[in-house]
């Protein structure tokens, strides 16, 4: 059994499962109930079960794993090529199977229960800024209306509002003074929320110790490392450093033909939340080098790339040399040390 291969099609009450004892060859299908799933794959001798990452799929993997079967988890986009035909459950599952078989395509590391819990936090977080963003502009908008402006600054917004709404005078009507008081307390409720779910995440951080190795890198705070060791998971799958900043889409896009080579612009593959933490992070170090005195070698060169390119394409030239300082830090278990102008 150690040569089989089921492929999973994962859902929430009914899977489909199709067994795979040579390869290229679907002998078995079946289609069972999430309760008739647990019992088949403690059933089941040690084989190797490939499903396609969706959102309960690290849950099952860690189950799967636990029953010692080996897990492999493959990205969706890269599988549905392999889908042909009409879309059903049995031809994903015979996809699912044929891009296992190709070597080109990587599997999604199983994330653990740490691992999950700072993703969750961050997408929590990412959800109440993106809601904390929308209510203050919709105040911004319904007081321009009236002939009134706030000025730029989230931090504003509510001490700006309970100014005008205090004063008699301006114009405002009483209908709206009470939606407005309330899209204030709104605002107050979630950044309340933010900061202790910010608290959170700190108290996570100082419990894993790559976190920790990670802060020692210039521009990397306590929600960037968090984020990198739940959302990237094992660092160890990428060779160089290079791959990771590619796997972070902060590498040049490449168009090549012949005997000419052309790059453009970065290729903006992956996580979109991690890269725009990284170039947030660069942007921190970018305003550093300008108040430093004796900048090191990171500072110096990416002050040289603001002088001649702007700021926009320093910061990303500063994230990718930040986004190998990490692979190089996390891969090695070691702080960082900033190397000299000298070096």
């Amino acid at each position: 059994m150690k040569d089989t291969t089921i492929g999973v099609d994962l859902a929430k009450s009914v899977f489909e499962i199709g067994i795979s004892t040579h390869p290229g060859a679907v002998s078995e299908h079946r289609r069972v109930s999430r309760k008739r799933f647990i019992e088949f794959m403690h059933a089941q001798k040690p084989a190797t079960f490939v499903m396609e990452a969706c959102g309960s799929s690290h849950y099952w993997g860690r189950e799967l794993e636990k029953c010692g079967h080996r897990v492999v988890v493959l990205p969706p986009m890269q599988v549905r090529p392999y889908v042909k035909g009409n879309k059903t459950d049995r031809a994903d599952v015979k996809g699912i199977l044929e891009a296992y078989r190709n070597q080109d395509i990587h599997g999604v590391p199983v994330k653990n229960l740490m691992q999950q819990q700072l993703t969750t936090l961050h997408r929590v977080r990412a959800s109440w800024m993106k809601t904390r963003i929308a209510r203050s502009n919709r105040v911004r908008g319904l007081l321009r209306e009236l002939g009134l402006t706030i000025p730029l600054g989230a931090d504003r917004v509510v001490g700006q509002v309970r100014e005008v709404l205090e004063d008699a005078d301006t114009g405002v009507p009483l209908s709206i003074r009470e939606v407005l008081s309330v899209s204030c307390e709104e605002i107050v409720e979630l950044n309340r929320r933010i900061g202790n779910l910010e608290k959170q995440l700190q108290a996570l951080a100082r419990q894993t110790p790559e976190v920790e190795r990670l802060r020692t890198i210039p521009g990397i705070g306590v929600l960037t490392a968090t984020a990198l060791v739940g959302f990237v998971g094992d660092v160890q799958r990428l060779r160089t450093c290079r791959h990771f900043a590619s796997y972070l889409g902060l590498t040049p896009r490449e168009r090549s033909s012949g005997l000419r080579r052309r790059l453009g612009a970065i290729s903006k593959r992956g996580d979109t939340y991690l890269r725009t933490l990284l170039i947030h992070g660069a942007r921190a170090v970018l305003r550093v080098a300008k108040l430093k005195t004796a900048p090191d070698r990171l500072h110096h060169w990416g002050l040289q790339i603001q002088d001649r390119r702007g700021h926009n394409k320093a910061a990303v030239a500063v994230a990718n040399k930040m986004a190998r300082a990490v692979w190089a830090v996390w891969k090695r278990g070691t702080v960082y040390s900033a190397p000299s102008r000298a070096a």
